[in-house]
């Protein structure tokens, strides 16, 4: 099995760092750090936040998420004190601090190489996987770890024989609305196929750290899932699959609570896969109820890749053509932001071959927003982005920066402020947290128009409870600054 995960690795992520090794990326790099570019006009900058420099972390590949207390934290896949990697905290001022540091104890059972996005869950906690370490340095974990950096493994993979709860976690998990986490593993689970290694699973795990797998790829209805999971409106799970499908190149599938499958698209399934394959990233469900995801290869230009829409049934309409000059190789998430768009990330292409930053309409109306890499960022290999309460992006660059181990980034397209619900459903009654900022002298909460009781926490946190007779809708916030709306519906649950 570690034989084919470290090949895997290499060819998904590690050769991003390769071109950006060499002495002339970093010296540019480090002359263009900690200073703000306007890219294309004076509406739209992007500014070095901070630089990692080996010892607070290197080499991260997963998207930040945006803390209750309004920084923003995340792992990375090197680095750190004993060189398994970090989880970082970094201010909207650009502090950035190592709080925690895989591999402190001997064989890594607290895991090592941290490649997915963490969640900050109900209990206010981060949980996050680790694709390596865990049972013999190998195998991968679930970790919860607090704001100030205390960190307790939930599961170590391949605990069961042969590995039948999985391998391998390049996914992260989230949080479903029954209060369990949900997540994939790329190898384990069933060994018959794809022999000795498994096909990979879809597994939930309790708050206290009982695992039950709920599914195991089998091939033809998928193989190696490298992106975690997303439950939509309908209380179903859905999520891609990088190989595997009636063609080989992936697949696009749901799964229900209890476990029942089903393959909605198998990729490449038009002559030369101008619909895509190898769909590496996770998918989102947008506001018109619709699944957007990318695919990493494939489209009607080679090794370009695409970003497609699928309806909850299936039905995949292409929205762009990634054509090398505007970005190639997306492998990460596309948020969709307060002006109704979707905005995204590539490793490759652009106009020094090192990644993109982009926007795409729902209709598919596209436009590159940057180009990564000397001289105008001094960042290489970009991975997906986050829209900050502050209304800006925020993201990370695997390689680059002033030490050559990365950076963190903050882009500004001129979108407003808003809150944000956590979590983005609720019964009556429920506790819920609106995370936003200058939220200090807040003089009324509602959900819908239905006034809502409260308590402002900090400047960038309220706790409010969700009112009777609240309906699905914006919640809003009346604030000494000016009266801010949530981002999305929160929806009112029976």
């Amino acid at each position: 099995m570690p034989t084919r995960s470290i090949s895997t690795a290499i060819s998904n992520v590690g050769h991003r760092i390769l071109e950006c090794r060499a002495a002339v990326c970093f010296l540019f790099a480090l002359a263009l750090s900690c200073i703000s570019l306007p890219i294309t006009s004076t509406a739209q900058t992007f500014t070095i936040l901070a630089n990692f420099d080996g010892s607070n972390g290197s080499q991260p590949v997963a998207a930040l998420v945006q803390g209750l207390d309004g920084s923003f934290y995340g792992p990375t896949t090197a680095g750190g004190a004993y060189s398994g990697g970090t989880v970082f905290k970094v201010t909207q001022q650009g502090t950035l601090t190592a709080i925690y540091s895989f591999c402190a104890q001997s064989g890594c059972p607290d895991g090592r190489q941290a490649d997915s996005q963490m969640i900050q869950a109900l209990d206010g906690n981060f949980y996050g996987t680790t694709t390596f370490g865990g049972i013999n340095d190998n195998y991968g974990t679930v970790y919860k770890i607090t704001a100030e950096g205390k960190l307790k493994t939930l599961y170590e993979f391949c605990s069961q024989s042969n590995c039948s709860d999985g391998a391998y976690l390049y996914g992260g998990i989230i949080q479903a609305t029954n209060g369990n986490f949900y997540g994939t593993t790329n190898e384990g689970g069933d060994l018959t196929c794809f022999a000795p290694y498994g096909c990979g699973t879809v597994f939930k795990l309790t708050p206290t750290g009982v695992l039950t797998t709920l599914y195991s790829f089998h091939t033809g209805d998928g193989q190696s899932p490298f992106a975690g999971l997303v439950q939509a409106r309908d209380g179903n799970f859905y999520g891609t699959t990088g190989y595997g499908g009636a063609y080989g190149y992936g697949t696009v599938f749901k799964i229900t609570p209890s476990g029942a499958y089903t393959t909605l698209y198998s990729f490449c399934a038009q002559t030369f896969c101008t619909d895509g394959s190898l769909s590496y990233g996770p998918l989102i469900q947008g506001t018109d109820g619709n699944l957007y995801g990318m695919t990493e290869n494939g489209g009607t230009v080679q090794f370009g890749g695409t970003i497609y829409k699928i309806t909850p049934a299936g039905i995949l309409t292409t929205l762009h053509n990634f054509s090398i000059s505007d970005g190639s190789g997306p492998d990460d998430a596309l948020v969709e932001a307060v002006d109704g768009n979707f905005y995204g990330t590539t490793v490759a292409g652009g106009d020094y071959n090192v990644g993109t930053a982009f926007k795409i309409s729902p209709s598919g109306v596209f436009s590159t927003l940057i180009s990564f890499g000397v001289p105008t960022t001094g960042g290489t290999y970009p991975s997906g982005l986050i829209q900050s309460t502050d209304g800006n992006f925020y993201g990370i660059a695997e390689a680059g920066g002033a030490n050559n181990d990365g950076l963190v980034f903050r882009l500004s397209v001129g979108l407003g402020p808003f809150v944000q619900t956590r979590p983005t459903s609720g019964k009556v009654g429920a506790k819920i947290f609106i995370l936003g900022n200058n939220l200090t002298g807040t003089t009324s909460v509602s959900f819908n128009g239905t006034a809502a009781t409260y308590t402002v926490i900090s400047d960038t946190e309220i706790k409010a409870t969700v009112p009777a007779g609240a309906t699905t809708g914006k919640v809003q916030a009346k604030t000494p600054s000016g009266t801010l709306k949530s981002n999305f519906a929160f929806r009112v649950r029976p």
